[in-house]
Order: structure tokens, then C-alpha cells, then sequence
């Protein structure tokens, strides 16, 4: 009976150190480095065989393990026995169960775990932490897109536990979880600092065609295209790339909106201050062509100061052109300072007075009364453009074009592209304008004719024309002149313009002479009563005695007398 009784505690003591022993299978035990040899350690966890375990569970990747007889260790025991009767162990698995347990709590506690990423995987990349694998999706990298992710590879850094299911093996985490709380408390602890000229570093985070979003560390603020550089710019990309790091002033913010505008050129100095002494009026630069509009053409004198050509001092020429078909886009070009005001920040330049005045030198080669030719380049209701030396245009007036012939007649007679000579009647600089005439290349024949005749002359005239109002008369060659009806007789009842022929001729008194409408004015009337009045002196007066009739008879009867002795 006593042997029974031994028999069955032995059963029970040899259950029980089974039961101990088959316990450990799927946990993770302590045991003793043995022996490390080539690239395994032999490890003894207390099992009646010792268990290898690969060298390199015992590193970070890409790093030497630091192991030694004597170690103790952590390992994950899998089976007591494999095929050679060795236990199967793995520190990878015991690293990872420890990391699993600290993981959960982390996740139930909402707190932060620190990770590494170290691979890429489809839809985002790999994660260690401290053992176990961790999926990172691409769009919870960073608050931002991140184009290279180089610089966060195997570099720890804490991460967000979004999902774990220990059962699947499966962990999801965050790293722009992160980045958005700490940017919150960033943003909170930099808007209650925030102060109009504090100078801040910032990076870009996007580009607008006017202007650029600054990225201040939880908060952005716009920097608005006129404030990256005094230079002009025409788009943020000349001067900013997203994700460069920029230093910037904060020139305004509105604590209400929490807008906030900021400055890059605030932090240069002013390149207008004291810009009148730099460029006096009347000096000439050379200067870059920057912007070409319809009214005129930008060009930078230096970085950040730029001065407006109009188009009106382009050309001393060309009038009606575009800028763009005199100066192109960054060409070098000679200006003269025309006027400077920093007030208003500008300065306006002349183009044209770098090159020589073309009337100046006209006038100097061709004063007035030379006779050149030219084209005729148009024709227009009051004159003939007569190109001429220097790409420049004289005009001839209506009333330049003949002596005689009406203005808009005689023009009738020239056409574009006809080679006309006429003579320079005046140039004037300062409004452009050159006046020629084509008729002041002969004698006038009015002034030829009427060198002969005065005021109060008698002169046989030659009728031409019968009017309503009086007849017009041919006075020697070239002159015309004009009798009114009142002014045909001295006698009311002859003063009839029907009683005349053409090419009658009769004997009138000039009573004016109009050089501006080169016509006389003539009078009947006036002559009869100046003959008269010679008469009376000659023969006597009615007074002493002889009639009105004989002395008329009389001087008519001498005028005849005197006629016929011409003849």
C-alpha cells in the first residue's frame, strides 16, 4: 500500500512539473546567453534543452548585436522542442509581445508611442515600434504632402495609435495626429504673442498667382506678392518654392479674423530712400526692360526701383505704335531721368531723349525757306504729309498748295506716293510741326500784279462774272476784284449788275486791297464821283453861273478829246 501511495505522488509531482513546463509554450520567459557563436546565441530558458536564437533579433536594423555570455535576455519560447530536440525561441516575438502589451496601453491611455518608419509599403509605410510592425498610411505623414520622405526615414519620432486589433496583428498610427495637437498648441501660444513687426521664420506652404501662404507654425499668413522683393515681381514663383523656409515680418494682423499679412523686402532696406540724389533729372542710366503695358514700358534701374517710359517718350516718331514693337522684355535700354517723386514712389524716363531730336536737326539742316522733296504719305480735308529727312512728316496746307485754284480743288490733283518739291515755311521743336508750301515755290501773282495798283487808283477792269449782288472783274494778270451792285453807278437807277457783258470793260476806282483774300474791291460809283469833283474844279460851279450840265459836258468832252489823242 505504500508503494501506491509513492506511486501516485509521483504521478502528481511529474504532472505538475509538465503542467510548469508546458506553460511557458506562447509566453515570454528570461534565460541565460550560453554561448554565442557565429550568427546565433544559444540561450537556456530553464528547459531541459537550450534554444537558438538568430544574432540579429538582438539589433536595430542595420546595427551590430551587443551580446555576450552571461546576458540575460528576454525570449519568446514557440515550442519546447523542434526536430533536433533544441527549444524554439525568438526574441523578435518577446520583443514584440512587450512592445504589444506597452501598445495597448498606450492606445486605452490615448497617449503618444515613439516609432520608426522604415520601409514603403502600397498606400503609405512601415512602422517599428520597439518590436512591433505598424502601417503608416501615406496621408497621415505629415499635416502637408510630403514629396521626400528620406529625411524621416529611421529617425524616431512619435506617432498616434489610430487602430490595433491584437488578434490580426494589425496596428494603424499617425504621425500628422501628432503634428496637428502639438500644431494647435503652437498655434495658440504664437496668435497670443503675435505683434505687428515681429520677425518670423516660416515655410511656404502654397502659391497663388498673388502671393504666397506662410506656414508660422500652427498659423499661416499670406505674403502677398508686392511684399516678397522691392524688384518687381510678376509671379511668387520667380522668387518662392513650396516648402522653402523663409524669415518674414509681420506687417499687419487683425486679432478678430486672425488674418495676418506679411513681408519679405520690410526686412531690406528701402531702396527708395534718398532715390532723388541716386537719379537726378536729366541724367541718363541704363536700365532693364521688366514690363511692357499699352500705356508705356517698366524699366528697372536697380533691384527694387523701376521707372516708367510712356509710350509718349518712346519715339520721337513713331506715334501710334504698341511698346511692344520699340523695346522687348529684359533689353538693355539708355533712359534720361525725367522727373523723380518719392512720395509716390515714382520716377518717370524718356526713352526718345537718348537719340538725337529729329526736328532739331532738321531745322538745323533745312531752315526755313529750303526747298526739298518728298513722298506724299497722306492726304487728309486740310493738307498734303510730305515725308521727309528723318522719318518725320511736314504738312502743306490747303491754302500752301496753289495761288489760285482753290485749296480743296488743287488737292484733288496729288495722290499717296506722288514726289511732290516744296519749300520749308516754318519748323516748330517744341509741338513737332513742320509747315511747307508747294505754291510758295513761285512768284504769287497777286502781289506781282498788285505791285502797280493802290488804294484810290483807277483801273480798267475786264468783267468775268454777272451776279445778283454786283459783277466780278479781272484787274491786269492775276488780280480779281469785285464791284457791288451799290458801288456800279452813281445813279441809283443804273446801279443794275444785268446792264454789264462778260468781257466788258470798264473803268473803276480801287477802294481796297485785301492781300489775305488777294481780291480788290472796286468802285464805279466812287470814280464818277471823283471825276466830278475834278470837273467842278477845272470848268467852275454851278455857283458862278454855268450849269451842272455844261460842266459834265465839258470834262466829258475834254476826257474824249484826250481818248482819242491816245488812240
Amino acid at each position: 500500500m505504500a508503494e501506491a501511495a509513492y506511486a501516485d505522488e509521483f504521478e502528481s509531482m511529474l504532472e505538475e512539473s509538465f503542467g510548469q513546463v508546458t506553460s511557458i509554450e506562447g509566453s515570454v520567459v528570461k534565460g541565460i546567453v550560453v554561448e554565442v557563436e557565429n550568427d546565433h546565441a544559444l540561450i537556456d530558458v530553464g528547459l531541459k534543452s537550450e534554444g537558438r536564437v538568430a544574432l540579429k533579433e538582438f539589433a536595430a536594423p542595420g546595427q551590430k548585436a551587443e551580446l555576450k555570455p552571461g546576458d540575460e535576455v528576454e525570449v519568446y519560447v514557440e515550442r519546447l522542442e523542434d526536430r533536433n530536440g533544441e527549444a524554439m525561441l525568438s526574441r523578435d516575438k518577446a520583443r514584440r509581445e512587450e512592445a504589444w502589451a506597452a501598445l495597448e496601453r498606450a492606445f486605452n491611455d490615448n497617449e503618444r508611442v515613439t516609432g520608426v518608419i522604415f520601409s514603403r509599403v502600397k498606400g503609405g509605410f512601415t512602422v517599428d515600434l520597439s518590436g512591433a510592425v505598424a502601417f503608416l498610411p501615406g496621408s497621415q505623414v505629415d499635416i502637408r504632402p510630403v514629396r521626400d520622405i528620406g529625411p524621416l526615414m529611421g529617425t524616431p519620432q512619435p506617432f498616434q495609435i489610430l487602430k490595433m486589433d491584437r488578434r490580426r496583428g494589425n496596428i494603424v498610427v499617425s504621425r500628422r495626429a501628432v503634428l496637428e495637437e502639438s500644431r494647435a498648441e503652437a498655434r495658440s501660444e504664437l496668435v497670443a504673442s503675435l505683434k505687428e513687426g515681429m520677425v518670423l521664420q516660416g515655410v511656404v506652404k502654397n502659391i497663388t498667382d498673388y502671393g504666397a501662404f506662410v506656414d508660422l507654425g500652427g498659423v499661416d499668413g499670406l505674403l502677398h506678392v508686392t511684399d516678397i522683393a522691392w524688384r518687381r515681381i510678376n509671379h511668387p514663383t520667380e522668387a518662392l518654392q513650396i516648402g522653402q523656409t523663409v524669415k518674414v515680418q509681420v506687417i499687419r494682423f487683425n486679432p478678430e479674423t486672425q488674418r495676418i499679412s506679411l513681408g519679405m523686402k520690410q526686412l531690406e532696406a528701402d531702396p527708395w530712400e534718398g532715390v532723388e540724389l541716386r537719379y537726378p533729372v536729366g541724367t541718363k542710366f541704363t536700365g532693364r526692360v521688366t514690363n511692357i503695358t499699352d500705356y508705356g514700358a517698366f524699366v528697372e534701374l536697380q533691384p527694387g526701383i523701376e521707372g516708367l517710359v510712356h509710350v509718349s517718350e518712346m519715339s520721337w516718331t513713331k506715334k501710334n505704335v504698341h511698346p511692344g514693337k520699340i523695346v522687348s522684355t529684359s533689353q538693355e535700354v539708355e533712359v534720361m531721368i525725367l522727373d523723380v517723386d518719392p512720395n509716390k514712389r515714382r520716377i518717370s524716363l524718356g526713352l526718345k531723349q537718348c537719340l538725337g531730336n529729329p526736328w532739331e536737326d532738321f531745322v538745323e539742316k533745312y531752315p526755313a525757306g529750303t526747298e526739298l522733296e518728298g513722298e506724299v504719305k497722306n492726304i487728309t480735308e486740310f493738307g498734303l504729309f510730305i515725308g521727309l529727312p528723318g522719318e518725320i512728316d511736314g504738312m502743306v496746307h490747303l491754302s500752301d498748295i496753289d495761288w489760285d485754284t482753290p485749296g480743296e480743288e488743287s488737292i484733288q490733283t496729288y495722290k499717296k506716293g506722288d514726289m511732290v518739291r516744296a519749300k520749308v515755311l516754318d519748323v516748330d521743336v517744341e509741338k513737332e510741326r513742320i509747315s511747307l508750301g508747294i505754291k510758295q515755290l513761285t512768284t504769287d501773282p497777286f502781289e506781282a500784279g498788285s505791285a502797280g495798283v493802290r488804294k484810290g487808283a483807277v483801273v480798267t477792269c475786264t468783267v468775268t462774272q454777272i451776279t445778283d449782288g454786283g459783277i466780278e472783274v479781272s484787274v491786269g494778270e492775276g488780280m480779281t476784284g469785285f464791284i457791288r451792285k451799290a458801288e456800279l453807278s452813281r445813279d441809283r437807277s443804273e446801279q443794275r449788275p444785268e446792264r454789264f457783258a462778260v468781257d466788258e470793260k470798264v473803268d473803276a476806282k480801287v477802294t481796297n486791297i485785301d492781300n489775305k483774300t488777294r481780291k480788290l474791291t472796286l468802285s464805279i460809283k466812287a470814280r464818277e464821283v471823283e471825276e466830278e469833283k475834278k470837273a467842278m474844279q477845272e470848268f467852275g460851279s454851278s455857283d458862278s453861273g454855268a450849269s451842272l450840265g455844261d460842266i459834265l459836258g465839258a470834262a466829258l468832252k475834254q476826257r474824249e478829246e484826250a481818248a482819242k489823242g491816245d488812240e
